[in-house]
């Protein structure tokens, strides 16, 4: 049975109208050579029976999805891109492609492509992806997931038989389309764009649609009360974000608005880097050379351009105190980024909390002995997980050891963390997985690491498949 008759196919982002995007053609590639599929998430969209041939067809050639779009839609929005307002961007090689809705909680999802050919928004790229981007994509969504990061999902990877010229690697390269789930493609630059054209009836839509479909917390019958709940739960959610990087050791690499979008889900994989040691200073992205978007600045930039979204929101406070209600979620990011940062910190460890304080207390510890100590920062959480004692001879371990009194395991051992090491992909094994793809098409690596990384999952979640 191809596609399951439980999927639940939508089609509700082309409810906003054609102000919100462009209806687009995918490119015709000479080749189609399935390199990834993401079975477990395909299972809960109904589409874990398609053979390859069909996976091909809707993930390659980009065949409509039955009951969803007809024809692909490239989403216009705009953004700060390192803080300068560019008002030219969109989906300049992806689109929107299909629309559907999570069997196990009913969320509505994307399907959006990356490298699936131009789009008015191309501007003088070709549209496309490399193959390498595109395996690049999936070890970090796989290792963010496993680490309890809300991330998107590399759905799809298809070879693609182009030769791609790039200066930031080796050329020609290959190429590939990847097919991201996501829970909404709407990011601030969405708002930001009708900002910019002073189109305030724009903004009420996409508020409604937005509250309606993604945010329910805000609900409410008043505009201004709305887009008050809705900012303060996108801060919430951004929050969260920001916090289950850092937890992580994860540098996104590129935090323009335009990249964050309002559930507040990672999405976007650039030049993104998991920190070897814990340095504040660590920078993922070769041309962010002022270090804007460093590991440690992560925070302060996600406020950044929560404010940016804010202003989008200011027209339709009527004679309200919006803009009151706006700062005071702004004011309140710093606490709700610290709070998530020590519970992210503790499920990493394995330790069930005991008061808000004194467990902000062993994050803040546990990061000052990780900076003072240089210590490996996966290996770190690997070996102290589940509160075990480690001959770690730093004197800053000295005050973890104290503060891991009283603490108890959430959940019982388990063998991975019994094992070697910790899933890993720092730069040097990433760029020894993609070694052998591109010297002799070896993906026996990459799979390897694959594995490896949903045992992490596996353990994370005490072994539960969720």
């Amino acid at each position: 049975m191809p596609i399951s008759p439980g999927f639940r196919p939508a089609r509700t982002h082309a409810a906003l109208g054609g102000e919100f995007f462009d209806v687009v053609e995918a490119a015709r590639f000479p080749q189609h050579i399935l390199r990834h599929r993401e079975q477990r998430w395909a299972a809960r969209v109904g589409l874990d029976g398609l053979s390859d041939a069909e996976w091909i067809a809707h993930f390659g050639r980009l065949e409509p999805l039955p009951g969803s779009f007809e024809q692909p839609l490239a989403l216009r929005y705009h953004g700060h891109q390192f803080r300068h307002y560019n008002p030219d961007l969109g989906d300049g090689r992806g689109f929107l492609f299909a629309q559907m809705h999570d069997l196990e909680d009913g969320r509505l999802l994307d399907f959006g492509t990356k490298g699936s050919g131009q789009t008015p928004w191309s501007r003088t790229a070709d549209g496309r992806l490399t193959l390498k981007g595109g395996v690049r994509e999936i070890l970090a969504t796989r290792l963010l997931e496993a680490l309890g990061v809300n991330t998107s999902k590399s759905f799809s990877l298809i070879e693609t038989g182009e030769d791609l010229q790039r200066n930031d690697e080796p050329s020609p390269t290959r190429s590939a389309v990847l097919v991201r789930l996501s829970h909404s493609h709407i990011r601030i630059g969405t708002f930001q764009r009708f900002a910019y054209l002073g189109d305030a009836a724009a903004i009420s839509a996409l508020l409604a649609h937005a509250v309606r479909h993604y945010i329910p917390e805000a609900t409410a019958e008043a505009e201004p009360e709305r887009a008050a709940l809705f900012f303060a739960e996108v801060c919430r959610r951004v929050a969260r974000m920001g916090a289950q990087w850092m937890a992580a050791g994860f540098v996104h690499g590129v935090l323009n608005t335009d990249n964050i979008n309002i559930t507040g889900e990672s999405f976007d994989y650039g030049p993104w880097r998991f920190l070897p040691t814990y340095d504040p200073k660590f920078t993922a992205a070769y041309f962010d050379y002022g270090s804007l978007y460093a590991f440690g600045r992560q925070p302060e930039t996600l406020l950044w351009n929560l404010a940016r979204l804010g202003g989008c929101l200011l027209p339709l406070a009527g004679e309200t105190d919006l803009k009151a209600r706006l700062e005071e979620s702004l004011h309140g990011f710093g606490g709700l980024v610290q709070a998530e940062f020590a519970r992210c910190v503790l499920w990493r460890l394995g330790l069930k909390p005991i008061e808000a304080e004194r467990d902000a207390a062993l994050s803040g510890l546990f990061f000052t002995a990780l900076l003072e100590s240089e210590a490996p920062f996966e290996r770190a959480f690997f070996d102290w997980r589940g509160g075990r004692i480690r001959d770690y001879p730093h004197a800053a371990w000295a005050p973890v050891r104290a503060a891991l009194a009283g603490y108890e395991r959430a959940a019982g051992d388990h063998p991975h963390f019994e094992g070697p090491g910790p899933a890993t992909l720092l730069i040097e094994e990433v760029e020894a997985l993609w070694a052998p793809i591109a010297e002799s098409d070896d993906w026996g690596a990459f799979h390897a690491k694959l594995a490896q990384i949903e045992m992490a999952r596996l353990a994370y979640r005490g072994g539960a498949d969720t």
